[in-house]
């Protein structure tokens, strides 16, 4: 969000309140490891052990270098006396007995999920050769691999059959986003999916007999002992079976990744609290424990001639059936370890956290990648101020005096405030030693004695330089702190926090005897204060035009009222007597205005003593200000800036210009710097640039930094209308600095420990010893090889956690150079040789009503129907290559030409546009979306209706607004939000079940309307299943509480401890934290690790889906359509019309 702040000035992102909007696990399951899984602890309530961190940062490096040669392994295979696993983000064979492995695989990107053939000739895996995760075969002794697949992306390999076809999990063959097992023949390329949904991983035990299964995917959470309706089971389905049946029903935890040997199921699950390896036969009984880790999880478990290989923490373990031992597998890699060379970040704005001005204007601080730098506005030296291995910086800003800095840095084990020379020369000192918790962005005072800043702890603080010392200014319970800025004498502190009824107020702090004093009320949303430099005033925004752009209450699509332009410009007068600066002249008050004042500014300009040396005037030799605030009467001394009402952010002045940040409601996230001259003479807004992400004014006013993309300018604080920031443009083409990929993964690591600690929700974590946990991880820092396998390693600490919303993804993953995508004519083909070419089996549907949403096949002038053959793809025969996505690589959103044959003969030319993979992936889901609908209608012949909500997020409401308004009038409802990935607007959609008839409008000709708009007045219903995720399911919960109806299908994920994403690490990855944890009126934790029970269980079975049945779906109308026979509810006829005729 573009953010603004003057140089002793903090902006604060636009809302402080409610918290971050929970998401669901498709956040981050798109990059989640299949069958990695975290170690397990239980412990004491955690305590904050700064000495303790801050040893262990030191200590981290010094254990890297003395275990060098070992790695970090994962996903290993097994196949007789050979092992092949991932190291490195490569594949590594290495004998049974261990010992030095050999690489098989060199390719930059990662490559993962082996496994070997039931020959032992050929290796299959899961690889990003030319970007999109695909399914590769190579041969095990070293060779070529050769591309199987071209799904687009999320292609796991799961292992081979009997008969040596690849086992795969895709999403390709699914309408729903639901994951399926396929067969892949590496002699045809043939695909073939098993005939079932839900199918995530598993082995046959004959060729073409049973297939033993894990139902359900990894639900996308870093957790333990996780009993929520995702928990994963395993089942089988016999050769001929109509249905397929469980076998592990009996624990509601996990039990995964089935393995068959000699008429046995091998599988891990965490039935002890702990995943380890257990057995039972082939009905699911004559259970046993064959392992017993109690301090870390089995991972990825794989079996061939009674052994497994798994992996315990980093390393890899054998255990062998026949005699009950398990053994360490040692292994050493042959490596260079050329991802833990010295890197050089090639376009640190990429990195860019915070950017400032320097008081003067001709230099700016960048913090980015954890490291400070300044820049200089034209010519001069681009300073590394910080080479710090292993320790973050934030928030870097210039001191009043322009040659010092002040930042926020972790290289004490907690984030303390530093001070840092501008030039670079000289060691940081330090300035706080009372961290026990996130530091968040701090404003230097303009005298440079004192920081003001707030923590995570939403404690407001002042730290004083001179006296060393901290003092504590006000508390936050309501959310936390908005915009703060200093006085120009520098004796008060404005800021902004919300009150108790969650509107922003504007306070005023004086430093001197501690006293509060609030400018604004809490009537209204306020933020944002600015003083003039003459301490007479304090401007800020306020939320005070409530003008709705919707008149009133007809229209589908909008029913209610919205403010386009909420915000108003305000200025108070700090003291009686002061004149408007905006009044315009009278004949008592001639000359008053800005432009009046440039003159006397010029003259006392000229009359100040020089600069120093080095071109900055001493803060002693500045124009003294004494500011007085008179507290009676202080908020009736109100004035509105004449400027129009908009949606702004942000605000700062120089005393002659207001400058603001100004958003749009089509675009929210792009914002226009605009600025107003300070005059009495009809004063108009001007846009200075747009699409800007941040601007701050320099200290004394003359100059304005300015972001927009990745350009970093300097302007005149005078600037024009659309000013040019290419003359102004700051040259950082040659900004490069090198990071040292270790030290930095150490600094992630125990930061990303330190912000779950942080953020959250529960104080004492679960119960959890958060200290023991990073004493017991820590070790394995020195093992990881490259980015993902630290990834691994965050995720087998934060799951100790044992709660939600507890994601890990992103970062600086080692990546190829060829990112080649794939593209999709939204179809499903099919290999017929006789026929010369691929045959088009389905194209696939979507709303008719949306013609931009339809397959490329199925556009209108395209001409391609079910049963024609695509013979040649821009003039390329497709039996002449692997398959025909080869033929459509790098071909999204470009024109292609198709010879396609009729099933009569008839061969033409058809031009289309294909698609990407994620609108290809979008398109599947739509038919399902259509063919729900459709079967609704159908079966209840009209008098159902039906609304499938893919999220809770805000573009999801455009899936209610398009669904319901066309149904609202229906007998009954049905509101599906299977596979609901969560969001934030369950309000929205319950506050539209809850409005009720209470009565109607009879015009003379026509059917009667009701009052309350298109309230829902028949019967309602609620889809729900294990994948329904977070803001989902407040929503069933919600309706269900609120007696709108009943819930049914399965027990949900159970999420519901709302997310954090804010704490992201220095590369842009994160363990994101579960922060606010959500209870009922009667004082018990909701939904949390549980899930929704639905009113009604009902279960979309493995077999019956694949073939098509949806039984919740039918289960639902059924009810519905009971509850019209038995409780209709028709409109009420209008009684009789009044005869009042004379002498009635």
């Amino acid at each position: 969000m573009p953010c603004a702040a003057g140089p002793t000035t903090r902006c604060a992102s636009r809302g402080l309140y409610p918290p971050p909007p929970p998401m669901g696990p498709e956040v981050a399951a798109h990059t989640a490891e299949r069958g990695t899984i975290a170690p397990r602890h239980g412990g004491l309530a955690m305590k904050r052990v700064p000495v303790m961190v801050a040893a262990l940062v030191y200590l981290l490096p010094l254990v890297a270098g003395a275990q060098a040669p070992h790695g970090y392994y994962r996903f290993p295979a097994i196949h007789g006396d050979t092992v092949v696993f991932t190291a490195e983000g490569d594949l590594w064979r290495v004998g049974i007995a261990g010992g030095t492995a050999q690489r098989l695989t060199t390719h930059a990107g990662q490559e993962t999920n082996a496994a070997i053939s039931p020959d032992g000739a050929s290796v299959a895996f899961s690889a990003q050769y030319e970007g999109p995760t695909e399914v590769y075969v190579m041969p095990l002794a070293g060779g070529l691999p050769t591309r199987l697949t071209y799904d687009g992306g999320q292609a796991v390999v799961v292992g081979w059959t009997p008969d040596g076809k690849v086992l795969y999990a895709t999403r390709q063959f699914s309408t729903l986003p639901e994951v399926q097992l396929v067969t892949a023949d590496p002699r045809t390329g043939a695909r073939a999916p098993a005939p079932l949904a839900q199918a995530s991983d598993g082995a046959y035990d004959t060729p073409g007999g049973t297939l033993f299964f894990t139902r359900l995917p990894f639900q996308g959470s870093h957790t333990k002992r996780y009993r929520g309706g995702m928990a994963q089971q395993i089942w089988k389905l016999d050769a001929g079976a109509s249905e397929a049946v469980p076998l592990t029903g009996d624990y509601a935890g996990t039990s995964m990744t089935p393995m068959i040997w000699q008429h046995r199921v091998y599988f891990a699950s965490d039935r002890d609290g702990t995943m380890n390896l257990w057995s039972m036969d082939e009905t699911g009984k004559s259970l046993r424990q064959l392992t017993h880790s109690q301090g870390w999880d089995v991972a990825s478990p794989s079996l061939s001639d009674g052994r497994i290989v798994y992996q315990l923490g980093a390393d890899l373990h054998v255990f062998d059936v026949a005699t009950g031992k398990d053994a360490l597998l040692a292994v050493t890699l042959a490596s260079d370890l050329d991802q833990l060379r010295q890197k050089w970040v090639d376009k640190p704005i990429d990195y860019l956290t915070t950017a400032g001005v320097s008081p003067d204007g001709d230099r700016v601080v960048l913090t980015a990648r954890g490291q400070v730098f300044v820049a200089p506005a034209a010519q001069g030296r681009l300073v590394e101020v910080t080479r710090a291995p292993g320790v973050r910086y934030r928030h870097a800003h210039f001191m009043p005096d322009g040659t010092s800095l002040v930042a926020l840095s972790d290289e004490s084990g907690e984030v303390e405030w530093w001070r840092l020379a501008a030039n670079g020369i000289g060691k940081p000192e330090r300035l706080t030693h009372d961290g026990t918790v996130l530091r968040f962005d701090g404003v230097p005072s303009p005298d440079g004695t004192m920081i003001a800043y707030d923590d995570k702890d939403l404690v407001l603080w002042i730290y004083d330089l001179p006296a060393k010392r901290t003092l504590k200014v006000a508390t936050s319970p309501r959310g936390g702190f908005g915009a703060m800025a200093w006085s120009p004498d520098s004796r008060w502190l404005a800021y902004a926090v919300p009150a108790a009824n969650t509107f922003s107020t504007i306070r005023l702090f004086h430093v001197d005897d501690g006293a509060t004093v609030p400018l604004t009320g809490d009537r209204t949303n306020s933020d944002a204060p600015a003083w003039s430099p003459d301490g007479k005033w304090i401007y800020f925004l306020s939320d005070r035009n409530l003008q709705s752009a919707v008149a009133g209450p007809w229209g589908a699509y909008q029913p209610e009222p919205f403010f386009p332009s909420p915000t108003r410009l305000y200025a108070v007068a700090l003291a009686a007597g002061e004149r408007f600066p905006f009044a315009p002249a009278d004949e008592l008050h001639p000359g008053t205005s800005a432009d009046d004042k440039k003159a006397e500014d010029s003259k006392s300009e000229s009359g100040k003593p020089g600069p120093k040396p080095d071109g900055r005037t001493p803060a002693a030799e500045k124009t003294k200000v004494s500011v007085v605030i008179e507290a009676r009467g202080l908020q009736e001394r109100l004035f509105e800036v004449p400027a129009p009402a908009g949606d702004y952010g942000a605000l700062a002045t120089n005393g002659k210009r207001l400058f603001w940040l100004a958003y749009t409601a089509s675009q929210p996230r792009k914002a226009a710097l605009e600025a107003l001259d300070i005059t009495n003479k009809e004063p108009k807004p001007k846009t200075i640039v747009a699409d800007v992400k941040q601007f701050e004014l320099s200290a004394d006013g003359k100059k304005v930094m300015v972001r927009k993309g990745d350009d970093i300018a300097i302007l005149d604080a005078s600037a024009g209308e659309k000013a040019d920031l290419a003359e102004k443009k700051i040259d950082l083409s040659s900004w490069k600095f090198a990071i040292d990929p270790r030290e930095e993964w150490h600094q992630m690591f125990v930061e990303a420990w330190r912000l779950e600690r942080d953020y959250f929700y529960d104080r004492h974590m679960n119960g959890v010893d958060w200290p023991a946990m990073l004493k017991k991880y820590a070790p394995l820092v020195a093992r990881v090889t490259d980015r993902a396998e630290l990834s691994n390693l965050l995720g087998q600490m934060v799951s100790e956690l044992s709660a939600l919303h507890i994601f890990v993804y992103g970062g600086d993953v080692r990546e190829g150079r060829e990112a080649i995508e794939p593209a999709s004519l939204g179809a499903e083909l099919a290999r017929d040789g006789a026929a010369g070419g691929y045959r088009v089996a389905h194209i696939y549907r979507a709303d008719p009503d949306y013609p931009d949403t339809l397959s490329p096949l199925a556009r209108p002038g395209a001409d391609v129907h079910e049963g024609d053959v695509i013979e040649a793809i821009n003039g390329v025969a497709t039996l002449s290559v692997a398959h025909p996505a080869t033929l459509l690589r790098n071909q999204v959103g470009r024109q292609v030409i198709l010879r396609v044959k009729a099933p009569s003969g008839a061969a033409r030319d058809v031009i289309v546009t294909p698609i990407s993979p994620a609108r290809a992936d979008d398109l599947r889901y739509a038919e399902w979306e259509l063919t729900r609908r459709q079967r609704v209608e159908a079966s209840s012949q009209g008098r159902i209706g039906y609304v499938h909500l893919r999220a809770m997020g805000a573009r999801n409401y455009t899936e209610w607004a398009r669904e319901f308004y066309p149904v609202y009038d229906r007998a009954g409802l049905i509101v599906d939000v299977r596979h609901n990935r969560g969001g934030n607007i369950d309000s929205w959609i319950l506050e539209k079940l809850l409005r009720k008839a209470w009565f109607y409008w009879q015009p003379r000709i026509g059917q009667p309307y009701w009052n309350m708009q298109y309230a829902f007045r028949g019967h309602v219903v609620v889809l729900v299943d294990q994948r329904t995720a977070s803001d989902g399911e407040a929503f069933a919960e919600g309706f269900r509480r609120l007696g709108l109806g009943k819930v049914i299908g399965m027990r949900t994920w159970g999420g519901e401890i709302w997310l954090s994403s804010s704490n992201f690490l220095v590369d842009k990855g994160i363990a994101t934290a579960a922060e606010t944890g959500v209870y009922g009126p009667e004082g018990e934790w909701l939904i949390e690790g549980r899930g929704v029970e639905p009113d009604i269980v009902v279960d979309n079975l493995p077999a019956a889906t694949f073939r098509g049945g949806d039984a919740q779906l039918d289960a639902a109308v059924r009810y519905l359509e009971e509850q019209i026979r038995d409780h209709p509810a028709p409109v009420p006829p209008p009684p009789a019309y009044p005869d009042k005729g004379p002498g009635r």
